[in-house]
């Protein structure tokens, strides 16, 4: 009986041809929009775009970036693409202010992000074994601390924070650096302070810097509590306000170590809360009233009202 042969798949020239064609009509649509930019940029072009610096498109860019949360959330597929677009047109503009000047251009963004995820993902371009997502994030870590000590200037004193100095030394020398870069290296100050703890404890927990079960976090949130009801009976107002930032703290580890963004979290919340009081407002203008005329409890009264409508609708829309 001969050996049986293995099928081969079928070639599909037709199939290769419409996906070569969909990758030469994505860069020539990128082209064409970096071109754009750059002649709304150019003289003769748009006022307002020409008198554009990275310093006043700081807000635009924080904006876009909200708006394409809100697009993930809330909207559709046509909200989500144009706001992607939207933050995309940013990224393009800083780029296009800084070949002016330049200084690098979106080719350098382009290639100096693609190397960097080939350098960081040796478990898929390399020989690195990382079969977990936790291995990964610690793999990934490592190697973003050594690249940050490859392009330190040798002999340089690089500031970590805290009073804490590294000096780098050429690799000759007999002097070992004195102390590793911080793992927590790269978080920008400007960070929103919720965007900033969750962010410490992150990169903090890539290295082995957690806790072990969630427990031990509602002791901890259990322990800050009480460290401020204790300053409750004081004067010392800052005392108040450290130990409200340890329980804030606190709680944005409870959120990252359970996997949510507590960004995220609290915007759900602030919806919620926007949605609720609204409502009140509406049953006590339809009463001829306003909130601020009514005692506490018939606030209470509308509040639980409010939660009751929302929950209505909510088995309403699982029934439709």
């Amino acid at each position: 009986m001969p050996p049986r042969q293995s099928k081969k798949k079928k070639s599909n020239p037709a199939k290769r041809k419409r996906q070569k064609s969909a990758r030469r009509q994505t860069g020539k649509l990128f082209e064409d929009l970096v071109a754009l930019q750059a002649r709304l940029r150019a003289p003769g072009g748009c006022p307002w775009d020409r008198e554009q610096s990275h310093q006043t498109l700081k807000t635009y860019l924080i904006e876009e970036a909200y708006e394409v949360l809100d697009a993930l959330e809330h909207g559709g597929p046509n909200e989500l693409t144009e706001e992607l677009g939207d933050l995309l047109l940013q990224i393009l503009f800083h780029s296009d202010i800084a070949r002016e000047a330049g200084r690098f251009d979106i080719a350098d963004v382009i290639s100096g992000i693609h190397e960097k995820m080939v350098r960081r993902h040796p478990h898929v371009f390399g020989t690195v074994k990382a079969d977990t997502p936790q291995q990964v994030l610690k793999n990934w870590a490592q190697l973003k601390a050594q690249e940050k000590r490859a392009r330190a200037p040798q002999g340089s004193v690089q500031s970590l924070g805290g009073g804490l100095y590294a000096v780098t030394t050429p690799p000759d020398s007999s002097l070992a650096t004195q102390t590793l870069p911080s793992a927590l290296e790269g978080i920008p100050r400007t960070l929103p302070a919720l965007l900033e703890a969750y962010q410490l404890t992150r990169r903090a927990a890539q290295v082995g810097f957690d806790w072990e079960n969630v427990e031990g976090i509602f002791n901890k949130l259990l322990e800050e509590t009480s460290e401020l009801r204790v300053t409750l009976t004081e004067a010392d107002r800052s005392r108040r306000e450290e130990e409200i930032g340890d329980l804030l703290f606190v709680v944005v580890n409870l959120a990252r170590f359970l996997g949510f963004d507590p960004e995220v979290s609290l915007k759900y919340s602030n919806l919620k809360f926007k949605s609720r009081f609204q409502h009140m407002e509406q049953d006590a203008a339809r009463s001829g009233q306003r909130l601020a005329q009514l005692s506490k409890e018939e606030l209470e009264i509308l509040w639980e009202s409010a939660k009751k409508y929302e929950r209505d609708a909510a088995k309403q829309e699982l029934k439709s």
